[in-house]
C-alpha cells in the first residue's frame, strides 16, 4: 500500500474504482511528466451528489459533494501511476465547477472540499494551484466537477 493510500485509510477513506468516461473522451492523458485527470463529477457508490448548490443543495453538502470528485481524481491518479500513488510528485492544479444558483457566491470554499483533500492525502506535494467558477450546469445534474493536472515519476 502506498503512503498516499495509507494516509486515506488513516482519514476512513477507500479509493473507488476509476470512473468510465460517459462520452467520446478519456479519463487521462499523460503528457511526459504531466497526466491531465478528466473532470470528475461528485459520484459514489450510492449515485452521488447532484442539485444546484444555493438551491437543493447547501454548501456543507457542496463540499463533501467536491471531497467525493477529489476522491475520484486520486482514483484516476492510481490508475495512471499503474497502481503506484507514491508516483504522484505534485498535484500541480486543479479546475473547479460548481453548479451554482444565481444567489450562491461561495464558489471557492466549495472547491475547498477537493483541494483540503489533496492536502491531507499528499501533505506538501498535494498544494496546487486553482480555479473555481461557478456554472449554470453540470453533466448529469452533478453539483460539483473538478478536473486535474498532476506531475508524476
Amino acid at each position: 500500500m502506498s503512503k498516499v493510500e495509507e494516509r486515506l485509510s488513516a482519514l476512513g477513506l477507500s479509493l473507488p474504482q476509476p470512473n468510465p468516461p460517459v462520452a467520446n473522451y478519456v479519463p487521462f492523458v499523460r503528457a511526459g511528466d504531466l497526466v491531465h485527470i478528466s473532470g470528475q463529477v461528485s459520484l459514489d457508490a450510492g449515485g452521488g451528489i447532484r442539485g444546484t448548490v444555493g438551491e437543493e443543495i447547501d454548501l456543507e453538502t457542496a463540499k463533501a459533494a467536491a471531497r467525493l470528485c477529489g476522491i475520484n481524481l486520486i482514483a484516476q491518479m492510481k490508475a495512471a501511476c499503474e497502481g503506484d500513488l507514491d508516483r504522484v510528485v505534485r498535484v500541480i492544479k486543479l479546475g473547479g465547477f460548481v453548479q451554482a444558483g444565481a444567489s450562491f457566491l461561495e464558489i471557492p470554499q466549495v472547491v475547498n472540499g477537493a483541494s483540503d483533500l489533496m492536502v491531507e492525502a499528499f501533505g506538501e506535494a498535494g498544494k496546487h494551484a486553482r480555479s473555481a467558477v461557478g456554472v449554470y450546469r453540470l453533466p448529469l445534474g452533478f453539483s460539483v466537477e473538478v478536473d486535474a493536472v498532476v506531475q508524476v515519476r
